[in-house]
This record gives structure tokens, sequence and C-alpha cells, in this order.
């Protein structure tokens, strides 16, 4: 069984659970991210963004749902990540615990979103464009494609009105559909190099253990270790997600069932798109 981790949700989900799993989930999401994962928002006296927020909540619920499924039996041979979702896949495979996974993303999300905070970033998703228009448009205009998440369904980042720009030309070209999204940071581009440094440093002060599961990036589709870890924390944030390479790469090393575990069914379906364009070849 393999095990996907997504990236950031765009919203919260609408029915809260309520168990014990969630509620010790709760109670380190106040401990570790000064968050409240029952509201939704903030501890009083401690500014965290809209973003970072959805950020720790997106990573609280995978963990929460890796919990649940570890309590029915489930046990995975291998794990993916999209994004975002490297932290509590890391805190799947052993490799740090589900504090530390909230505590980094807090701590990394607030680090990015000071960049929004002098630059007005956004995400721009054009749909049913192969890859070479959605590069030309992004090229034209200053920005980057920052995930390949299928043949024909890519996630631009940059700023503002270059995400705009570049979505006109792709709706021009052809596109299904074009949507953009603000954003703090632009993610998976080399604009993150900025603040590099200071990235590397949060990193830093985290023991990485070797993971007990096997690992699969979603950057160059190998299994990470303990020595690998920390640099792809940093460089990630500035290079694109491949995941239709890391769906296909799996599925060739004879992984045909998957759980999605976090908020969202994002990642099956891309999953189910790859697969029946791969059908019809």
């Amino acid at each position: 069984m393999l095990w996907i981790f997504p990236g950031q949700p765009l919203q919260q989900e609408q029915i809260t659970p309520d168990d014990a799993d969630f509620h010790a989930l709760a109670d380190l999401c106040r401990a570790h991210c000064d968050y409240d994962l029952i509201t939704h928002q903030p501890l009083a006296g401690h500014p965290l963004s809209h973003h970072t927020c959805l950020q720790i909540y997106g990573v609280a619920m995978s963990l929460y749902r890796a919990r649940k499924l570890r309590n029915e039996g489930s046990i995975p041979s291998l794990l993916s990540e999209h994004s975002l979702g490297i932290y509590a896949a890391l805190a799947a495979s052993g490799s740090i615990s589900e504090q530390d996974a909230l505590a980094l993303v807090s701590r990394i999300g607030s680090c990015m979103a000071r960049m929004g905070a002098v630059e007005e970033y956004s995400l721009g998703c054009p749909i049913g464009l192969p890859i070479d228009p959605v590069d030309a448009a992004a090229r034209n205009n200053g920005i980057f494609v920052a995930n390949y998440n299928t043949s024909r369904h890519f996630l631009l980042a940059g700023r503002k009105q270059g995400i705009e720009a570049a979505l006109a030309e792709c709706q021009a070209a052809g596109a299904f559909s074009v949507s953009s999204f603000p954003c703090e940071a632009p993610l998976h581009t080399p604009l993150m190099a900025e603040i590099r440094g200071d990235l590397a440093a949060i990193v830093a002060e985290y023991q990485i253990a070797e993971p007990q599961i096997p690992l699969i990036e979603s950057l160059n589709q190998t299994r990470l270790t303990a020595a690998t870890i920390p640099a792809f924390l940093v460089d990630e944030l500035q290079q694109p997600v491949y995941w239709e390479r890391t769906w296909k790469a799996v599925r060739a090393a004879g992984f045909s069932r998957c759980r999605e575990v976090g908020s969202g069914q994002a990642l099956t379906k891309f999953n189910r798109w790859i697969d029946s364009e791969a059908g019809a070849l």
C-alpha cells in the first residue's frame, strides 16, 4: 500500500472531526504552532497569516488521517509527497515527530509570509493545455511553472501581475479553464532563494532520523535519507513539484493502490487523469 500526502488545501473542510486523535493533534497545534485546529484561528496574541494557518491545518489533517489509517490496521510500504505534504510524510516515515512536523510548517510558513509583506504574489492554474504553451506564457511574463501535476494541469507561481498576464495567454491558447489564487510566497520557484538562508537555519534546528518507511520525493523521485532530507526541505521550495513523474514512478515500481492522506482528494484526481491518458496511448 502506498500513502500519498497532498499539498496545501485551499480551505478548511466543513466537518470538524471529534475524536481522541483529532483532539490530540489540536493540542499539538496549540502547543507548537499557536494555532487552534478546532476554530481554525491563531491563538490570541499570535498573528499567524491566513495562508500559514492553512498550511498548519493541511499538515495537521494529514497527521490525523495517518493516525486513523494506522488505527484501522493500514500499514504503508511506501510514502510519497506533494509540496506541503513532505512534513506529514516525514512524520509518517518516522523521520521526525508529529510535533516537529507541525513546528516546521508553522515556522517555515511564517518565514514565507514575510515575503508577501513586500510583494504581491499569486498562483495560477491553467487546465487543458500541454506544457509548451504554458511554459511559454510563464517565460513571457517572468513567472514560473511550479507544479507539473499532469500533462494538462499545471500550477504557475510568481508576481501577481505576471500570473494574470500568463493566464490570459493560456486562455487565448485554448485552456479549458484558468484561475488564480493569492499566495504569500512564490512557492517552488527560484524566487524562493531570497529566504534560502532563513529556511536552512530553521531546518538545521531539528533532528532528522532515517525514514523507517521508504519515502519518494516529488522532485527527482529518489528515496529520501536522513542525510538528504535537510537540504531537500530547503531545495524543494525553490524547484517545481513533478507529481506526474512521481505517480508514474511508483506505478512502475508496482504500486497500483494508494490512500490519499490529508484534506481533499486532489492527488487522487490527478492520478486518475494521468492513468486515463496513459491508457489512451
